[in-house]
């Protein structure tokens, strides 16, 4: 994906941008769910928004949707333990599904509910059949932590077989240089190119939920992926 300045004054979305955007302003809450179990099983493609916890995931996904509240950001961050899934499409034919993962590497949660929140998130990122797609945030200014990179050697083998997409988003790209933003999106490039093969579909962008950078673009990109077929 090509790389955006970090100025607020960005040129406005082009027509397909717009689409996509009105398609993501569709996104409605489906459900919650704290075990796998609970998620209902279906055959929609699903994109996964994954993140540390203070990475402005929630923020990011109601950026995307254009709506204040869809996804919840609690004040301490961490505390928030369920998958949430929003439907975006016709309601009548609906057509793809958000899954807003809980953050990670927060201390404010007890050690037992951290054990039990990976285990609940490898299985989903690992076994869920209708996961086409997984939407990494990065803090643009700390880059992909420790942290970040367990979660892209966890999932390497499915985005390497082309089973599952990846977009690394750069978030709060507004608080960045434009030569910042670009030694970001460099270093996070070769990262990828580390951890994943050739074949594989991915993608990384800066991104602000603030600025609304990257936003028509990464609304475009996630469009492009449910009609490839998800």
């Amino acid at each position: 994906m090509a790389d955006t300045s970090s100025d607020t004054t960005a040129p406005g979305p082009d027509e397909a941008q717009q689409q996509a955007l009105a398609w993501t302003h569709t996104a409605r809450f489906l459900t919650t769910a704290s075990r796998l179990d609970q998620l209902p099983p279906t055959e929609l493609p699903e994109f996964a928004f994954v993140g540390r916890s203070n990475a402005g995931k929630s923020s990011a996904i109601n950026a995307l949707t254009q709506q204040k509240r869809l996804a919840f950001a609690s004040k301490t961050p961490g505390r928030t333990q369920h998958i949430n899934l929003f439907e975006l499409g016709p309601r009548e034919a609906p057509d793809a599904l958000f899954a807003d993962l809980p953050g990670y590497g927060y201390a404010a949660v007890s050690r037992g509910d951290k054990l039990r929140w990976q285990q609940v998130m490898a299985d989903y990122l690992a076994t869920r059949r209708s996961l086409s797609g997984i939407v990494l945030l990065v803090d643009a200014r700390l880059g992909l932590t420790e942290l970040d990179r367990r979660l892209l050697e966890f999932v390497s083998q499915r985005v390497g077989t082309g089973t599952v997409r990846l977009l690394v988003l750069l978030t709060k790209a507004d608080k960045l240089s434009r030569r910042e933003t670009a030694a970001a999106l460099q270093a996070a490039q070769a990262l990828l190119a580390e951890h994943v093969t050739e074949q594989a579909d991915v993608g990384v962008a800066a991104f602000s939920a603030l600025s609304r950078q990257g936003l028509g673009e990464v609304a475009r990109l996630l469009r492009d992926w449910v009609e490839a077929g998800g």
